[in-house]
């Protein structure tokens, strides 16, 4: 029977505990609003499973006291004594997963969230020394029993109520819109010199140095020796959304509104959760099917993106494969979705005219998709395509696709800006690492080494023959950018350990908490250096407007890196400001 009042007692707290982790996701959702209609549905999904779970880990804890004590515990069914240790530890550790979040969501939380989840940490870190107090109370008073039972539940109402209150009712924010302000044949602005922008998922500096030393990637290696190379700083957590975002706009997740790659909704429907906290393994309640994600789109992007700029500026633009694209916007020039390939030859996709732009593109391009998913060419080296399962050919393959229709389209357009993004090298990094960096993991044999070793190696030296090619392309006053938004490292043991019982085994790569990414640039009016200071992705857009001789919103996060330039190209060039393009 004491283990039955022990579980009773386990119930109580697991709930309290869990409604701190519900009071963190409303934290970092300031938008969802706290009425009954709201909060039921989260309580009864998120709330049940963080319940669930933590009762059993409260349960734990009991009977491990039971098993180290030296006197025999025997609870009642509610135990003032047992419930005010518990409750102080759950608040205590739900003040430091407050704490964790906050330093691992920084870039992404709205700027008035931060000072409130602070003031919830702290709340909660009161909550837990009063827990102790009733607890220290309740073992040397003798009685008051009542007294400290009531004192108790005034302090765990009071835990969940502070943050709450600190939190505010939510809002939810109102959706702006930024049309093109300027006929899209008005006369161009600022210099003609062009740009081809490459954009790379989940690259390494590390990795293209070193093939670049020993000769196999040589135009990479070009880029190192005669042009200039940075460091990028990306977001965390990383997500490609996030990261390309915020690439695009010049500006972080507080102004541009993409925090992650989707949004979360509960199964039976409901509001929209932005953002799920890390270290509580929110991410199964994905993997349950508690909630399901939702791809986010191109409406997700509160401000205006390069390609919108450049086109209220009369700048021609050109797109393919970028995310966040569905349903492609309106520019001077083409965009081709990053949704494209992945739906364009469905039955829901064939006729759908938010893919492509301008519409009338739509046949040429299903045709040319068509005709190159026929003749299905391979895009790696027969003796490496070969031993590839085809889901890791494919990326490859739609990265190649993807090249080749840019190819079509800018000698039909002529874009002065020319954007197309490679991401094959993510899917691939993620299962292949292991056997790129065999020291990395310990576990590789000498015939997995020889044979899928190069797999990893093989995508990059695709992105080098297209940047052979756009280099070979370039005039004297044109530039070429190559662009990683983020890294890739090894999973940890714990994580490599985690996948293997729940997850995928083969997954050996992540980006999770992804190292720097980079940019290299490379032209006429590009300096030769190595030697620089470490750069932001938000300081893309700043450097292209500045380039092109535009000027630099005021309202942007980046910084035009001018130090990428020759000091005579500086010199005949200053900066100039407008105090924001989102009007």
């Amino acid at each position: 029977m004491r283990y039955l009042r022990m579980l009773s007692n386990s119930l109580i707290a697991g709930a309290l505990a869990a409604s701190y982790v519900l009071v963190l996701v409303l934290q970092m959702n300031p938008a969802l609003p706290l009425g009954p209609r709201h909060l039921v549905p989260l309580a009864s999904t998120i709330g049940f499973f963080y319940t669930y779970h933590l009762t059993a880990i409260g349960y734990v804890l009991l009977v491990a006291t039971q098993l180290l004590a030296r006197e025999p515990f025997s609870p009642a069914w509610v135990s003032v004594n047992a419930l005010a240790w518990l409750g102080a530890l759950a608040s205590a550790a739900g003040a430091g997963l407050i704490w964790a979040n906050l330093q691992r969501f920084a870039l992404v939380l709205e700027p008035q969230t931060v000072p409130r989840m602070i003031s919830g940490a702290v709340a909660l870190a009161g909550a837990s020394a009063l827990f102790a107090i009733v607890a220290l109370a309740r073992r040397y008073a003798g009685s008051g029993r009542v007294i400290l039972g009531f004192s108790w539940l005034v302090v765990a109402a009071a835990s969940i109520a502070a943050p709450l209150a600190l939190r505010g009712p939510g809002t939810l924010p109102p959706l702006e819109s930024h049309p093109l302000s300027v006929p899209l044949d008005a006369a161009p602005a600022g210099r003609g010199s062009r740009i081809t922008l490459l954009a790379l998922d989940a690259g390494s500096l590390e990795v293209i140095a070193n093939a670049a030393a020993e000769g196999r990637l040589p135009n990479f290696g070009r880029i190192l020796d005669s042009g200039a190379v940075m460091h990028l700083a990306t977001i965390h957590p990383t997500s490609a959304e996030a990261v390309w975002a915020a690439v695009a706009t010049g500006k972080l997740p507080q102004k541009n509104g993409v925090r992650a790659a989707s949004v979360y909704r509960l199964v039976g429907g409901g509001d929209a959760v932005e953002l799920l906290p890390e270290f509580c393994f929110a991410t199964n309640l994905v993997r349950l099917g508690f909630l399901a994600d939702e791809p986010l789109g191109s409406a997700s992007i509160r401000t205006r993106t390069l390609w919108s700029i450049l086109s209220t500026q009369g700048t021609p633009v050109g797109v393919v494969n970028w995310p966040l694209t569905y349903p492609v916007p309106v520019v001077r020039g083409y965009v081709v979705s990053d949704a494209y390939l992945r739906l364009a030859l469905t039955l829901s996709g064939l006729d759908d005219p938010a893919m492509v732009y301008p519409p009338e593109l739509r046949v040429d391009v299903r045709q040319f998709v068509e005709a190159a998913a026929a003749a299905a060419e391979p895009a790696l080296p027969p003796a490496i395509d070969d031993v590839l399962a085809e889901r890791h050919r494919a990326p490859g393959r739609a990265d190649r696709l993807n090249e080749r229709l840019s190819g079509v389209l800018a000698a039909q357009f002529a874009p002065q800006v020319q954007v197309l993004r490679y991401q094959s090298l993510d899917p691939i990094g993620h299962y292949f690492l292991h056997y790129a960096m065999p020291s990395a993991f310990g576990d590789v044999s000498d015939d997995e080494r020889r044979t899928l070793g190069p797999v990893l190696e093989a995508h990059y030296a695709l992105v080098d023959e297209a940047i052979g090619r756009a280099i070979a392309a370039l005039g004297p006053d044109d530039i070429l950018l190559v662009v990683s938004g983020f890294g890739m490292e090894p999973l940890g043991l714990g994580r490599r350990a985690l996948e293997r019982v729940l997850g995928d085994p083969e997954l050996s790569g992540t980006h999770d908490d992804a190292p720097d990414g980079f940019l290299m640039a490379y032209g006429g009016p590009v300096a030769q250096t190595r030697s620089l200071r470490r750069a932001s992705v938000v300081d893309i857009v700043p450097t292209i407007l500045y380039f092109l001789g535009l000027p630099i919103g005021r309202d942007m996060d980046g910084y035009a890196r001018t130090d990428i330039f020759r000091p005579a190209f500086i010199e005949e060039s200053p900066l100039t400001f407008i105090p924001t393009y989102d009007r």
